[in-house]
């Protein structure tokens, strides 16, 4: 069995860049950087930490093609007073690191180490066949996933994609009824049972705010 892979959303030339990627606000805010997958969350904790930062989402699609995370970033870095990146390392092998200087980013090697901490690497490791789905992912699910593999048009290629894989893991950080909903699809759409681990966001808090405190 293949070890299974926990990054990317879809189809890797399947990258845009959404129109509502981030808003024109003046250069001098200070700024976030953030995945387009974790800057809800990001927004989250600057509202119920009273933060005074403009948080700048990237379309979450650039994880399909994660040699374009770095310029993407670099290219707001250029643009506003940059203070923190939100992104782990995302599969950039250290592309991310060397466009940051001396402005920090989350640590990890992807989204769902810091969404989920450790347990996201012990998930891994009791079950290699695991597929990681978060808030975001769940929600998209449909749009990210299914669309954009083209397994809407074509199901019969689910088993080549996904034939490795043996449960649905969703680390959900805010787990209503709704979400659950959509983890059930997800996870009814790869024929695969669904586990959910409660994580929240207090991984995410905890680096977020050390960041910004350095």
């Amino acid at each position: 069995m293949r070890e299974a892979k926990p990054t990317g959303y879809g189809r890797p030339d399947a990258v845009r860049h959404d129109r509502d990627a981030g808003p024109d606000v003046p250069r001098s805010t200070r700024t976030v950087v953030a995945c387009g997958a974790l800057a809800v969350h990001v927004k989250a904790v600057a509202r119920r930490r009273g933060l005074d930062v403009q948080v700048h989402p990237l379309p979450a699609l650039l994880h399909n093609r994660p040699e374009l995370i770095a310029p993407a970033v670099k290219e707001v870095l250029d643009a506003y007073d940059v203070v923190a990146v939100a992104y782990a390392d995302c599969g950039t092998y250290g592309a991310l690191d060397d466009v940051l200087g001396d402005v920090p980013r989350l640590a990890g090697a992807h989204c769902y180490d810091v969404i989920a901490g450790p347990d996201a690497q012990a998930a891994l490791a009791e079950e290699p066949g695991t597929y990681l789905l978060t808030d975001f992912l769940a929600r998209t699910f449909e749009h990210a996933v299914l669309r954009e593999l083209g397994l809407d048009r074509h199901p019969e290629l689910r088993d080549a994609y996904f034939g490795h894989y043996t449960r649905v893991l969703w680390l959900a950080q805010h787990p209503t009824a709704a979400t659950r909903a959509a983890a059930e699809r997800a996870a009814a759409a790869l024929g695969l049972p669904l586990e959910v681990r409660e994580v929240g966001e207090e991984a995410l808090e905890r680096q977020l705010m050390a960041l910004l405190a350095a």
